[in-house]
């Protein structure tokens, strides 16, 4: 398949002016571009952010040579890691014309223990010839020493600039669309866009599919409805464990820090005084405990349960 068949492929952004990011993320990029210069990195956020955009990007204008290492493929591979890196970054670029190659560990928190210690050595011992620069969606799963030799930068979008970066990114999604011919319904976009929010590959993934047939309208808003957190809060207060089991089957396909966060905007004028504490603590803890578990429906479900069990609801 051509890559440029995808659309986010296609309509990936070139340059860091092109991407759409908070204004303080994006100056802290355009500092590195005018001193011709990036240090080591560590790029976090949820998935679909634009990590790995950011990182190519900086690459490209800084005109650097460079590989990307995806985390979870051959970079769980200890050897696969050690001789790619080091097959790269021991040699002098004679093209580009930065003074330093740079390797991108895309997807960096699913790399093991022991690529994770050989990478924080590769940084030490190809210092003078290499960058790295690591994408994560949780960085608490990147290890102490190789956190500490990175500059990080985190792809966080606080409440006044959530606004602003959905429009951009709907501005964007209307002329891709009509570039592409495909007529739609703006206000199906809207919705798709604050469903996945910040998920902007996710967004045109789904939009590409919905495309098929030439239009997107109000027909496939059944496809992707809104997740129903009052639904669950009236599931909670009765004490329906059965109902909040089929709830979170239903919303499995949603990314479960979002399902948490939005869990927690709708439980503060639910609960009575000392239970709005105790279910932060609760969310808290099974939020963190996301970037772990190896059953995401049980983490949730678990959650859940607790604060059925240990709350008062109003």
């Amino acid at each position: 398949m051509k890559s440029d068949f995808l659309w986010v492929e296609k309509y990936r952004p070139k340059t860091i002016e092109e991407c759409i990011l908070p204004s303080n993320i994006k100056e802290t990029f355009r500092q590195f571009l005018n001193k011709g210069e990036i240090p080591n990195l560590l790029l976090t956020g949820p998935a679909g952010v634009g990590k790995t955009t950011v990182a190519k990007a900086l690459c490209e204008q800084l005109e650097c040579d460079y590989i990307l290492i995806n985390g979870s493929d051959e970079g769980r591979f200890l050897d696969t890691v050690r001789g790619q890196a080091k097959n790269f970054a021991s040699t002098m670029s004679l093209s580009a014309s930065s003074n330093h190659k740079v390797i991108i560990i895309d997807e960096a928190d699913n790399t093991t223990h022991d690529v994770q210690l050989l990478l924080r050595s590769n940084i030490e011992a190809f210092h003078k010839n290499c960058r790295f620069i690591f994408t994560c969606n949780y960085k608490n799963k990147i290890i102490e020493p190789l956190h500490s030799r990175c500059s990080v930068v985190e792809f966080s979008i606080n409440g006044k600039e959530k606004a602003e970066i959905q429009v951009s990114f709907f501005d964007r999604i209307v002329r891709i669309l009509e570039g592409e011919g495909i007529k739609f319904d703006k206000k199906v976009l809207a919705q798709l866009i604050n469903k996945h929010f910040p998920d902007w590959r996710r967004v045109l993934n789904e939009l590409q599919r919905y495309s098929v047939g030439g239009t997107i309208d109000s027909a496939i808003l059944a496809s992707f409805s809104d997740v129903k957190v009052d639904d669950l809060i009236k599931t909670l207060r009765a004490k329906d464990f059965p109902g909040v089991r089929k709830w979170v089957v239903s919303n499995l396909d949603n990314d479960p820090a979002v399902l948490l966060r939005r869990l927690y905007d709708g439980l503060c004028q639910t609960l009575n005084g000392p239970s709005i504490a105790a279910a932060v603590l609760i969310i808290a803890k099974y939020q963190y405990q996301i970037a772990f578990v190896a059953d995401q429906e049980i983490n949730l479900l678990a959650c859940l349960t607790e604060i059925m069990v240990e709350c008062d609801f109003k």
